[in-house]
């Protein structure tokens, strides 16, 4: 390794060009097992990411193996694949480094933070990395490490579709000898997205990487994580329950969510199978009855995130390494559940079933002339009503005069029922004084 008169000082590969190469300009992000940087391959002119891994993940010390796996992964070309170009071992350091394809843009932990997917946009992503897992699969390579943050996102280049996802980090575990993790007791993984038979300890094969990517479409529809908390409650809180998945995301997507997070290895899908299955998924943002819809947490789009992003970080960042210690991905600070409010019983408004109504225009029409009926009805009454006790007032004041005349006491009047009656008494004994 050389270093440069501008290296950054408390990092020492900041400025460093590794195997005379691979020069090393800005640190993106750091993990339990790598740190990934950006940097600049010398021979060939061109910005590449450069993941360092950390002493204690070191095992590539077999020159004719690492050639042979870099060569593998380095033929595995696919869209939704980030490429591998090299893996080498400094001679000055005797750190070992990998050189892949540097890509601009977000993860998709990154993404998640302004909120869960939409349906749409979340099939997009599950076809890409299913597709991806399908391509890695059939060459005999297990990823072991799907999770949010080795999701990169790439802009695309067509209307009506942001990103483009991009699978980073396969092909590690096959670089990094798996007897030099266990003695030093790191895993390849990241505790809230393994798979059941990785916590119990047994070799994962691709239907571990199907359970992970279960994980990772039901965290981006509904912007929880299935499994949060410290990194041993995390991990076996899949031996004992299988994780929440709710209706209100509709029927195909939890009877191929169910699927992908079953127990046991042999109940999931292929990958293949789920590539194809997520281009049939329902895609509409109403997926429930008006009766039985759930309010949740409100859903963004990859557009979104490009329009609320002010400076993007190098996705290559994602996937820096991961050990079996708590992560930004399982922080419950960040992992919050969304509160699931009821909708309103719109019952209470709607009329009885069996109900007839009127059209807008009749029903209005109506409405109005009942308007205007009440405002000449009331005004005819309480007129009536005056006039009538006006005529009764004066009867029983000419009566009173005449019966004074006539006799020392009056005869009683007739008996008039009703409310009327009640206001002709208090009008007498208002006459008589009685």
């Amino acid at each position: 390794m050389t270093t440069s008169p501008d290296r950054v000082v408390g990092d020492p590969f900041v400025g460093a060009t590794l195997d005379s190469r691979y020069r090393l300009d800005a640190l993106i992000g750091r993990g339990g097992m790598a740190a990934v940087y950006r940097g600049e391959d010398l021979a060939l002119g061109r910005s590449v990411a450069v993941k360092v891994f950390a002493e204690a993940a070191e095992g590539i010390d077999d020159s004719d193996r690492r050639k042979s796996e870099t060569a593998l992964l380095a033929s595995l070309t696919h869209r939704a694949l980030v490429r591998l170009y090299d893996a080498c071992r400094d001679p000055a350091t005797g750190r070992e480094f990998l050189v892949m394809e540097l890509v601009d843009g977000r993860d998709l932990r990154e993404a998640l933070k302004f909120g869960p997917l939409g349906p749409a946009d979340a099939a997009g992503l599950l076809a890409d990395l299913a597709e991806a897992l399908h391509v890695i699969h059939a060459r005999g390579i297990v990823h072991r490490d799907v999770k949010p943050a080795n999701v990169l996102l790439e802009p695309a280049h067509l209307p009506g579709r942001a990103w483009n996802a991009k699978l980073a980090d396969f092909g590690i575990a096959r670089l990094i000898d798996d007897a030099r993790l266990t003695r030093t007791g790191l895993l390849v993984g990241t505790p809230g997205y393994l798979s059941p038979e990785q916590v119990s300890g047994a070799a994962p094969g691709p239907a571990a990487d199907i359970y992970s990517l279960g994980l990772l479409v039901l965290e981006a529809r509904t912007g929880v994580t299935a499994f949060p908390g410290p990194a041993v409650e995390a991990a076996s809180a899949r031996l004992v329950r299988d994780p929440e998945i709710p209706d209100s995301l509709g029927p195909d997507w939890v009877s191929l969510l169910r699927s992908m997070t079953a127990r046991e290895p042999g109940d999931r899908p292929s990958a293949l199978d789920i590539a194809v299955a997520a281009t049939t998924l329902d895609t509409t943002l109403d997926t429930s009855s008006t009766a039985d819809r759930e309010v949740t947490a409100p859903t963004i789009s990859f557009a979104d995130v490009s329009a609320a992003a002010t400076q993007p970080a190098e996705v290559a960042a994602s996937g820096a390494g991961s050990s079996a210690a708590v992560s930004s991905e399982n922080d419950p600070a960040t992992a919050a559940a969304t509160q699931v409010l009821p909708s309103p019983d719109r019952s209470f408004f709607e009329a009885p079933a069996g109900t007839e109504t009127a059209e807008p225009t009749t029903r209005a029409a109506h409405a109005a002339s009942e308007q205007r009926s009440r405002r000449w009805v009331r005004p005819t009454i309480a007129i009536s009503l005056l006039a009538v006790i006006g005529a009764v007032v004066a009867v029983l004041v000419f009566s009173s005069l005449t019966a004074e005349q006539a006799a020392t006491t009056p005869e009683p009047l007739p008996a008039v029922p009703g409310e009327l009656g009640v206001h002709l008494e208090e009008l007498d004994e208002a006459v008589t004084g009685e």
